[in-house]
This record gives C-alpha cells, structure tokens and sequence, in this order.
C-alpha cells in the first residue's frame, strides 16, 4: 500500500507543477490592449539591451523625439551609460504606479543601479504606430529601498 500512495503522490505532484508552470507562462505573456503589459515589457526589453549592450535594439525602443535629438544609437547609448547608469546597468527593477497624462503615459520604477543605490525613474511613454516607446526618463533617489 505504501509504495502505491507514494506513487500517486509522484504523480499528482508532477501534475501540479505542469499546471504551475503553464500558469506561470500564460501569465507573463502581455495581452492585446492590456496597457500596463505593453508598457512593461516596452521598459524591460530596453533595459536588457543595454544590459546586453545591444545598442540597435535598444534604439528601437526610444520614440522619434528621442532619435532625432540624438541622431545615432551609438550617441544615445553613450547619454544613457554616462547620464543615467541605474538605467543603463540597473541590478534590480520593479514596476509602481502607472498615470495617464492624455497623450502620454507615466510609468514609475524602482531601480536600483550599479552601485547598489536605488532611485525612482518616471518614463514618459507615448503610442507610435501601434507601439508604446520611451519619451524619456527622469531619475530621482529613492524614499524606499526595492
């Protein structure tokens, strides 16, 4: 009877963390018009391509504004790892309050940079053809750790 039950419970534990983990991937996938999601996901994947010193694919989430005041991926990259090294190395992230401006959108983050020292960024989103970009970012220490 014994070596039964363990077998079932084998099972049934295996089975819970298939579901588990179906759960956890359906979870993470952004869903069509679900702004925050978009708006994340936007924010995470410039953040890995400094951190993976992809400077193209980081430049392709800058908006207009951005690329044309600073006319080339290499100048942007270069501001940014000069200019803001908690965005451009940040070591922990996690996403606060998200605020509506009409044409834009604020969305905060606790970032903790390089140097273990954490700040509040305020990144300004706009829509551009169906796709949310990075306007700018404004830094500011932070009342509370991450």
């Amino acid at each position: 009877m014994g070596h039964n039950r363990m077998g079932i419970s084998k099972r049934v534990t295996a089975t819970l963390l298939a579901s588990l983990a179906l759960v956890i991937l359906w979870s993470s996938q952004p869903l069509a018009g679900d702004t925050d999601e978009e708006i994340q996901d936007t924010i995470l994947r410039q953040i890995e391509a400094f951190a993976n010193n992809d400077q193209e694919q980081a430049w392709a989430h800058a908006s207009e504004g951005i690329k044309r005041r600073f006319g080339s991926s290499q100048v942007f990259i270069d501001m940014v790892r000069e200019a803001y090294p908690a965005v451009h190395s940040a070591t922990a992230i996690e996403f606060t309050e998200r605020v509506p401006h009409g044409s834009f959108e604020i969305q905060v983050v606790k970032l903790q940079g390089p140097e273990g020292k954490r700040w509040d960024a305020y990144y300004r989103m706009v829509m551009t053809e169906g796709a949310w970009k990075i306007a700018g970012v404004r830094l500011e220490p932070a009342e509370l750790s991450i």
